[in-house]
């Protein structure tokens, strides 16, 4: 491993970093804020999260049409631009005033930072690695963790001596002094190693489209349950503040939960990229559904601030798993050629879910659903995804070995 870091630090470091940058426009991130943002906008949680629904769902229609330039331009100068853009995102942040500004701010927050962000991340390393893209994949990702793991915090420290705004002048100010660096670590592609493991690989086979991708059965399958980790997750970090209150927990008591959540899920990060390198990535499609499923419901029944801790630990095991398995089961079943426009059709979907997470559960919860009762739903949703992920990562595994036995021999 650390072999492995020395010889590619310097690709690793650049798609590291664009993946912590990405933490300004997720959920975890805008949460943090989100009774001050009510306050100062006079919004109800219902209103608040049809703004963010509505913000997040226009940034996947653009996104969809967007995510292309991955795959027609320098990652160097994809990442400029995106990193400058969302940026300007963070400083509008801080200073707006207005609803329709502010939906414009979590639009742009969106867009560039969950979004193309971790779109541009991920293709980078999808077409730099091959035989360790697994491993590398995971390192990477990391930065996200790192973000989770550090800035609520950094913010709930801030915050106890300047306003909420001045975070977001912050993250733009750091935003902006990260683009020199992240030019020169991604200005010189990698040129990846081909595997030579037993695991089967698309591009024996052909690199896909995005059309023939859209025209693939096993796609749309794969959708709930690729999708589903975004709707819960964003449920539960969106509305964390409320769970606490109705469970008279602690205020602050999902602050160390973030912390939980990183550390558990760098470590099953590392476990997973091994499995992956290893096995493949299509036959552990449905493993993360089940510790996703079990923290909603614990999260549902339990009392104890204690739950919040172990609740947090299924969700990294679970998320850390299925990080990993975004930008590595698509090059393994379509190809890398066009992985730029395939994985911004993925990315839009898991946004389009996230969207869904937060803006469904507050017309909920002003309906009077209680979120004990939404999270309870969750869980058997994720039940069920597990089982419908296992019978569709069987047949996804079934064509790649169809294609490598009717591939001619070298």
């Amino acid at each position: 491993m650390l072999d492995f870091i020395r010889h590619n630090a310097r690709w690793l470091l650049g798609a590291f970093l664009l993946t912590l940058f990405s933490g300004f426009g997720q959920t975890f991130f805008i949460s943090l804020f989100s009774e001050d943002i009510r306050s100062s906008y006079d919004l109800s949680d219902g209103q608040f999260g049809l703004l963010y629904m509505g913000a997040t769902l226009c940034s996947a229609v653009m996104f969809l049409n967007v995510g292309f330039v991955a795959d027609r331009f320098p990652i160097a100068a994809v990442s400029t631009v995106v990193l400058a853009a969302l940026a300007l995102a963070c400083g509008t942040m801080a200073v707006s005033s207005s609803v329709w500004l502010l939906g414009v701010c979590l639009f742009c927050l969106r867009l560039f930072g969950q979004g193309m962000m971790l779109h541009v991340s991920q293709t980078a390393v999808g077409r730099w690695f091959d035989a360790e893209r697994g491993r590398a994949l995971s390192l990477t990702s990391m930065g996200l963790n790192l973000g989770e793991s550090t800035l609520p915090t950094l913010v709930g420290v801030a915050t106890l001596w300047v306003s909420w705004r001045y975070c977001w002048a912050a993250a733009a100010m750091f935003a902006l002094l990260s683009i020199p660096f992240c030019f020169w670590l991604t200005r010189i592609p990698r040129e990846p190693t081909v595997s030579t493991s037993k695991k089967p690989q698309a591009a024996i086979g052909k690199h896909w489209t995005r059309s023939e991708v859209i025209r693939d059965k096993l796609f749309w399958f794969a959708c709930p349950g690729m999708f589903a980790p975004a709707f819960i997750i964003t449920a539960v970090y969106f509305n964390h503040q409320h769970l606490v209150g109705i469970k008279g927990w602690p205020e602050g008591s999902f602050g160390p939960g973030f912390m939980v959540v990183s550390v558990t899920m760098v470590l099953s990060k590392l476990y997973a990229g091994s499995l992956i390198d290893r096995y493949g990535a299509i036959g552990l499609m449905w493993i993360y559904h089940l510790p996703l499923g079990l923290a909603c419901l614990l999260l549902a029944l339990g009392q104890s601030v204690v739950f919040v801790y172990l609740s947090m630990t299924l969700i990294g095991i679970g998320m850390g798993f299925a990080s990993s398995m975004t930008g590595t089961v698509w090059p393994e079943l379509y190809g890398t050629k066009h992985l730029g426009s395939i994985l911004s059709l993925v990315v839009s979907g898991i946004v389009f879910s996230s969207a869904c997470g937060s803006g469904l559960t507050g017309v909920l919860l002003d309906a009077g659903i209680g979120f004990e009762s939404q999270l309870a739903f969750l869980a058997a949703f994720s039940l069920l995804s597990a089982v419908m992920m296992f019978v569709v990562s069987g047949r996804m595994r079934q064509r790649l070995l169809s294609t490598v036995e009717n591939s001619p021999a070298e």
